[in-house]
Formats: C-alpha cells, sequence, structure tokens
C-alpha cells in the first residue's frame, strides 16, 4: 500500500469517496492530472472508477449517491462529482445537484479538463417499456388518461399516431386524440410498431 493510499483511507474511513462502498477500493487519479496525491486523487471503488472511465456501462442510480458527496470539503471528489453529475445531467436530478454546486473559476477549469460540459444534453423520450420515441412514432396508450381541460377520458388502448416530443421535458410527448391535440405522458403509452 502506496503512502497516499494509506492517507486516502484515513482521509475517507476507508469507504468510496463517491459512494461510500468498503469494498475494492484503488487510488484513482483525477484527469488530466498524473500525479498521485492527496490533492489530485480520491479512494473509489471498483464500481465507480469502471462507470467513470465507461460510459457505456453507466448506472444512473447508482450516481444518486452524489447527492452527498458532492458536498465533500476534498476538491478531487468535487471533480468528479461535477463531472458524472454533467454526464448525466439529462437524467433531471443530476442538473438540479448542479445548480446547487460551486466550484470557482480554477476548479471548474480542472472539471471541465476532459470535455464532459462541451457535449449538450441529449433528451431521449421513453416509452413505458424503455423503447425510444422518435417524432411521427405511433404509439398506444396504456391506461386510461383524464384530459384536464378537455372533459373528456382518453381509453386505453387509444392509438395515437404521428407523435411529437416535447424538445426540453423526456418524459413529455404531444398527440392527437378524438381531435384534440394534448400532451400525454411517456409512461402511459407503449411504442407500436
Amino acid at each position: 500500500m502506496s503512502v497516499i493510499e494509506k492517507k486516502l483511507k484515513d482521509r475517507s474511513n476507508s469507504k468510496c469517496e463517491l459512494c461510500g462502498n468498503e469494498h475494492d477500493l484503488q487510488v484513482y487519479i483525477v484527469p488530466p492530472k498524473e500525479r498521485e496525491d492527496l490533492d489530485t486523487s480520491i479512494l473509489a471503488c471498483k464500481t465507480c472508477v469502471g462507470q467513470i472511465e465507461d460510459a457505456e456501462t453507466m448506472d444512473t442510480n447508482h450516481w444518486r449517491c452524489l447527492n452527498d458527496s458532492m458536498w465533500s470539503e476534498f476538491l478531487p471528489v468535487q471533480i468528479v462529482a461535477w463531472r458524472m453529475l454533467t454526464r448525466l445531467r439529462a437524467e433531471g436530478w443530476p442538473q438540479d445537484l448542479l445548480d446547487m454546486m460551486y466550484l470557482d473559476e480554477e476548479a471548474l477549469e480542472w472539471a471541465k479538463a476532459t470535455g464532459e460540459a462541451d457535449e449538450e444534453p441529449t433528451i431521449v423520450h421513453k416509452d413505458s417499456n424503455g423503447n425510444i420515441l422518435q417524432d411521427g412514432d405511433s404509439v398506444v396508450l396504456i391506461k386510461d388518461l383524464d384530459v384536464k381541460g378537455a372533459n373528456f377520458i382518453a381509453k386505453r388502448g387509444t392509438p395515437v399516431h404521428r407523435i411529437s416530443l416535447v424538445w426540453d421535458n423526456a418524459e413529455q410527448i404531444e398527440g392527437r386524440v378524438e381531435g384534440q391535440h394534448i400532451v400525454i405522458l411517456t409512461q402511459y403509452v407503449k411504442k407500436t410498431k
């Protein structure tokens, strides 16, 4: 065990500084830094490091731990928390946490050094089964919906053709039901082939 690893274990009470896991811990040097020391490294579990380094393995719910770790007094932990929240911001809740987080200019420059902030968040609309929806798709309602302001109930099984995606909200689509243009929550629709 290196001297830095021992100091990081002391600093973190031998827990992952991101999620609190006590197993498979390792020193993670926060890029683009290359030198292993207390000001450039964190103690992280194998799960966190794996998801940091490979976005394809990302489990959004795992990162709800950032709600606590983003407030760490240690800058390297804050940097990684900012990067992961930025990567996940299209989910909604990470953007709320980012709005509360403060990094000074120098820290923000370090956080942005890997290009996390360069990508615009992509909003992905998914039906109740997790199928990706596109403008122009057809869906079927999977639940009776009380349409507010139109005084009717859109019945389960009603097809909605040529939907439009609500560009800034992944949970809403628009379509015509019984001649009325309405907003529908994606959790209540199923994409048809």
